[in-house]
């Protein structure tokens, strides 16, 4: 592995946690305290994922005397062995060519895909008055919740920190809180109008918040494979969508 010291890149950190977070950013708009809230966590999770990967490797500083220990002849600060999994488990060359970190790129990138699609939905579904059911709000009620989520466990995988690690689940509780509240907002007709409310409930009945059931994807997958624009020409749009205030305002 390489003998270079490959952290102290302070600019690296700066420009990596401006470009992710700008980009999430312009897909989320918060607005309300718990939007902030969980724009504020994942741009904590961001910030000390880079911080760890260019800046200070507080992780490996204290893993230090064992992975030492474990692995002699590894210099601990090179970036190669800030990939702990790959250094854990041994395996000698180009880290960023490993499954785990081919996988890692696919959930980060799938990540950015389906919170893009999502945005895309909402924001056709905000100019026409409808609720978003059609894309991913066919399978799921909060795919944008679930893209931030992904996201994050792709760069778990990717770049497994102690303080990511802890941050994680923090987030996940978070979303899963505020997708809930929305949920309730929505039926009660405290946000969006309450005439609407019905038809939420509906759509809240058949749709489920964050994990698709198997049925309604294997249905969207034949569905979607003649439809060039990615949404469901057969779905006949109702009014309102539980993540208007995290998608367009």
């Amino acid at each position: 592995m390489s003998s270079q010291y490959a952290y102290g890149l302070w600019p690296m950190v700066i420009i990596h946690s401006a470009v992710i977070l700008i980009f999430a950013f312009s897909f989320s708009h918060p607005t309300r305290k718990w939007d902030w809230r969980c724009f504020g966590g994942f741009s904590a999770f961001i910030v000390a994922l880079f911080t760890e990967m260019y800046g200070f490797p507080l992780t490996v500083y204290l893993l230090s005397g064992w992975i030492s220990a474990r692995l002699p002849g590894v210099n601990i600060y090179s970036h190669e062995a800030g990939h702990l999994w790959y250094t854990l488990l041994g395996v000698h060359g180009n880290p960023h060519y490993h499954p785990l970190h081919i996988a890692s790129n696919i959930l980060i990138g799938g990540g950015f895909l389906l919170l893009l699609w999502s945005w895309r939905v909402l924001y056709r579904a905000q100019v026409s008055g409808c609720l978003a059911t059609t894309g991913p709000y066919r399978l799921i009620r909060h795919p944008q919740y679930v893209a931030f989520i992904i996201i994050m466990l792709g760069y778990l995988l990717q770049w497994p920190a102690l303080s990511t690690v802890i941050i994680f689940p923090v987030m996940v509780w978070l979303y899963i809180r505020q997708a809930r509240r929305e949920d309730g907002q929505l039926k009660g007709g405290e946000i969006a109008a309450a005439a609407f409310s019905h038809d939420y409930d509906e759509y809240h009945a058949r749709t489920p918040a964050f994990i698709p059931r198997l049925s309604s994807l294997l249905a969207w997958s034949r569905g979607a494979a003649g439809v060039r624009s990615g949404e469901d020409p057969g779905q006949a749009p109702v009014s309102s969508t539980a993540d208007l205030n995290n998608g367009m305002k």
